[in-house]
């Protein structure tokens, strides 16, 4: 069986909603504290949603300094299987992990709700399992969700397909849409929308399990890749 980190820090109000979502899905979840320095053998990792550190310099930038993120860093660029959902999105942008930044929501709102996003491309972690223009209903809940990058970091991640998810309407302001970027490798994933929040049709909709399920997937092709290579 596969097993998933999920990254908690002084603040994070989401690891157990990702922790049952992943174990309802058929692999196990270990909380991973923030102190700790090293992601203890999991097959991927999620950082999830919350406020950490209370975001009260700026959302993720107390976060990125934990030393579980320098674990986190090389476990992605060993190719390792990276989401960060929400506040994860804004500390995997701060830690460098992702480019750009999320900033306050247009009309400087809260938002809670459900929207509709688009999948932009089957070409990562997240969404090796959908089609490109799978349209999924998945909750919200931010304030600062808004992503921003310069524009040749805009025209980067679209020339090479890095636009993961694209709103269907904009709640937030994000520019071009964007709800969800990768990185070059496409192993690490950040995304405002919460997925493990769809995870059940009792939560009201299953529209995540197609994002869970991919990224499930990319653990356990980590996990045989590192066997063999142990072999």
């Amino acid at each position: 069986m596969t097993t998933v980190g999920v990254v908690q820090f002084p603040g994070t109000n989401c690891e157990l909603d990702v922790q049952r979502a992943v174990e309802h899905l058929g692999s196990s979840a270990e909380l991973l504290w923030h102190a700790d320095a090293s992601v203890q053998g999991v097959d991927a990792v999620v950082v999830p949603g919350g406020f950490a550190h209370g975001d009260y310099l700026r959302t993720g930038a107390i976060a990125r300094f934990s030393p579980v993120m320098d674990a986190v860093a090389v476990f992605a660029a060993a190719g390792g299987p990276v989401v960060g959902i929400c506040n994860g999105f804004q500390v995997l942008t701060e830690a460098g992990l992702l480019p750009g930044a999320l900033q306050k929501n247009a009309r400087l709102k809260f938002i809670c709700d459900s929207v509709e996003i688009r999948v932009e491309t089957t070409d990562s972690v997240l969404t090796n399992l959908c089609a490109a223009g799978d349209v999924l209903r998945i909750p919200i809940n931010h304030f600062e969700g808004n992503y921003v990058c310069d524009r040749p970091t805009l025209d980067r991640l679209r020339a090479d397909g890095r636009i993961v998810l694209r709103y269907v309407s904009n709640p937030n302001g994000s520019l071009d849409d964007i709800a969800g970027i990768c990185n070059e490798g496409r192993n690490v994933v950040g995304l405002m929308p919460h997925p493990e929040r769809a995870s059940d049709d009792l939560l009201g909709s299953a529209d995540g399990v197609a994002l869970l399920d991919s990224f499930l997937g990319a653990a356990a092709a980590n996990s045989a890749s590192r066997g063999a290579v142990a072999r």
